[in-house]
């Protein structure tokens, strides 16, 4: 076989295995061949670029970042459904559907999926668009972003001319529950349901990014079919599923009676679906019968989208109880007696915070109503204040941290209590995580995955337990291997020669960034200068507030501080600053750096300003004390001329550090 034939061969073999693996879900390759294949694939691809077509699996993620995305028109309009909530006006749109089709109807019985609709466009059998619903008549291409989502078939067994069809993307409940995990211990905002998160995933405009999201998608109706006929709705997903799409599961059922005990089934068992439902869909089954029933203005009139209410419920407050999270956000949560709410049996509540607590008054011992909508968490929606024992008492967020102690303090916004700890067994990965950053001590290779590893095997529960790993031990550990581990080894090794305000960084303490750990490096030398620094002596600092100031003494007074400062001493790590001590000779002055400095770049010469008081500014305004201005200096250095701000060469700002 030449190299030509293994490229074809090599495809096939991919292909096949991408679709029992993603829409089979029935794997007969294991993860190790299918990248070996694929790497060897890449190989003989990037040697003859001139083989490489777009149905490659190579092709799955886009490597070009997209500047915005274009509007794509539908060739058929992608139509929304009329809601109906109740078996009543199920029976309603039945009747208006027999009055026109006096001779009986069949209906197709489908979940809602609760995703982002999406049309796929196939020329030849070849996938060649994407797009989003958008308004139903304009949407917006993310065909590079689609691409991404294995279940999407880039070639089909049969080549019509011209296919689209349509379906939902959406985020599998195991993608998103992951998914919040990382960003949590990434210390960023969760997403909010599933549907938010694949909508946020499908928009990006790298596609890496949407392909690290694992989203999935449902096809649930053709579009446009050049070549073939259909009589059924259900034949049409017979033929999807032919062309390897992973179909929308249904139910065709004689009578609308059927069909509204089709919807119950489904709404209880929701939970066993991996996404996100917030209905069921009844369609004419007969495509013949759908175009003589038509459309109105707004919706189909051969379809209707059965939307299940909120189920509440009325149950005991047993007890709340209080969880850390790993950013150290303290979350009540209400014990309930047993309740069985759509589809499960609810035995806990969430209080969101202490706010929502005051606001709708619970107390242990009241009876609430409990709601559950969807794959939503259950919340308490009221207090049935004329149920309530004597003898309650407001509930309170306690003082202190329930797992390690330390105080806690509540978020700027007024919305969180998290507690301070430094050591916190609630907050050890995300600790441990942000400690490892790029931005913080920057050890390559200690991501979340590796950390979440090491702290499953019991290695590490600080960051001082870094500075002491077993080679041999953390080898054993799956994914690492002997290579690997030296190399983590020798990126921890490194990390001890960093300078101070690094290491300040790192330890997360609250307000205080990049910005002021550099300030406050430079301007105490030491870690031990820094922590005998009283409340004046901090404020004195440029840009060290108040707030930041008591942070900074409260975070080196607890304990578990004073305890990891010295774990870390012991393991030899850095604690002096690599500048000298900082002056402030230039307190109270705003720089503007512009254009392009010959002896120094822009992060240095603003390193030297903050050394000595100044400030770095990014844009020039009556505020500016002076702009240091090198060659090709444009607009920045036209408005400082406008408004008579001072213009420095390198030479006379070298001069102003000469005097200080």
């Amino acid at each position: 076989m030449d190299e030509r034939q293994e490229i074809e061969a090599l495809r096939r073999e991919l292909e096949q295995a991408n679709y029992e693996y993603y829409v089979l879900d029935n794997p007969s390759m294991s993860d190790y061949d299918f990248d070996h294949k694929l790497r060897r694939l890449e190989e003989l691809e990037a040697k003859y670029p001139e083989l490489v077509t777009p149905d490659s699996p190579t092709q799955r993620v886009g490597g070009k970042v997209a500047d915005g995305f274009q509007e794509v028109h539908h060739r058929v309009p992608l139509e929304s459904l009329q809601d109906v909530f109740s078996v009543e006006e199920l029976e309603e749109f039945d009747q208006r559907v027999r009055e026109a089709l006096p001779d009986g109807v069949e209906y197709d019985v489908e979940p809602k999926v609760d995703g982002l609709s999406v049309a796929l466009e196939y020329e030849n059998g070849l996938f060649v668009r994407g797009a989003t619903r958008g308004d139903g008549q304009v949407g917006e291409d993310v065909t590079e972003n689609l691409k991404t989502i294995p279940s999407i078939p880039l070639r089909l067994p049969e080549a019509l001319p011209s296919l689209i069809v349509r379906g939902e993307v959406f985020m599998p409940k195991k993608s998103f529950e992951r998914l919040n995990e990382e960003r949590e211990l990434r210390g960023e905002s969760l997403f909010a349901n599933p549907r938010n998160a694949a909508a946020g995933s499908l928009r990006q405009l790298d596609p890496k990014i949407a392909a690290s999201r694992g989203l999935d998608i449902r096809v649930f109706n053709i579009q446009w079919a050049e070549g073939r006929t259909f009589t059924t709705h259900s034949e049409t997903l017979e033929y999807l599923q032919q062309q390897r799409f992973k179909v929308i599961p249904h139910d065709t059922c004689q009578t609308i009676a059927q069909a509204a005990e089709r919807i119950r089934a489904m709404g209880e068992g929701r939970e066993a679906y991996p996404f996100d439902i917030d209905g069921a869909v009844v369609k004419v089954n007969n495509l013949a019968e759908r175009e003589i029933l038509g459309s109105t203005a707004k919706f189909p009139r051969w379809a209707a989208a059965y939307k299940y209410p909120p189920e509440q419920k009325p149950s005991r407050v047993v007890d709340i109880v209080v969880q850390v999270g790993r950013t150290g956000v303290l979350t009540p949560k209400a014990v309930v007696e047993p309740v069985r709410l759509a589809g499960t049996t609810v035995t806990n509540a969430t209080l969101h915070n202490q706010d929502f607590i005051t606001e709708k008054d619970i107390r242990i011992g009241d009876t609430v109503l409990v709601q559950k909508a969807g794959e939503i968490i259950p919340e308490i929606v009221e207090v049935l204040k004329d149920r309530r024992p004597e003898g309650t008492e407001p509930y309170h967020l306690p003082d202190h941290c329930p797992v390690c102690g330390a105080p806690v303090v509540r978020d700027e916004d007024g919305a969180h209590i998290r507690c301070t700890g430094a050591e916190c067994p609630a907050q050890r990965l995300r600790h441990l995580v942000h400690f490892a950053s790029r931005d913080a001590m920057d050890i390559e290779g200690l991501g979340p995955a590796v950390v979440e590893s090491l702290v499953g095997a019991g290695m590490v529960q600080g960051p001082g337990d870094l500075y002491h790993l077993d080679g041999e031990e953390v080898a054993k550990l799956e994914r690492m291997g002997k290579k690997s581990a030296e190399n983590l080894l020798a990126a921890i090794e490194k990390s001890k020669s960093n300078d101070l305000s690094r290491l300040l960084f790192a330890f997360g303490i609250r307000q205080v960034g990049q910005k002021a750990a550099k300030v406050l490096a430079a301007r105490f030398g030491s870690l031990d200068a820094l922590m005998a620094a009283g409340e004046e002596e901090l404020t004195a600092v440029p840009d060290i507030g108040g707030i930041t100031a008591q942070s900074l003494i409260s975070w080196f007074q607890s304990p578990q501080s004073r305890h990891l400062i010295e774990t870390l001493r012991e393991a030899g790590v850095n604690l002096e600053s690599h500048e000298a001590p900082a002056g402030d000779k230039l307190a109270g002055k705003t720089f503007v750096l512009t254009g392009a400095l010959e002896r120094f770049t822009r992060d240095q010469a603003g390193a030297m300003i903050e050394a000595q008081g100044g400030k770095v500014s990014g844009s020039v305004s009556k505020k500016t004390s002076y702009v240091v201005a090198g060659e090709a200096a444009g607009s920045k250095l036209r408005k400082a001329q406008e408004l008579g701000i001072p213009v420095l060469t390198e030479e006379e700002f070298l001069a102003l550090f000469e005097e200080a």
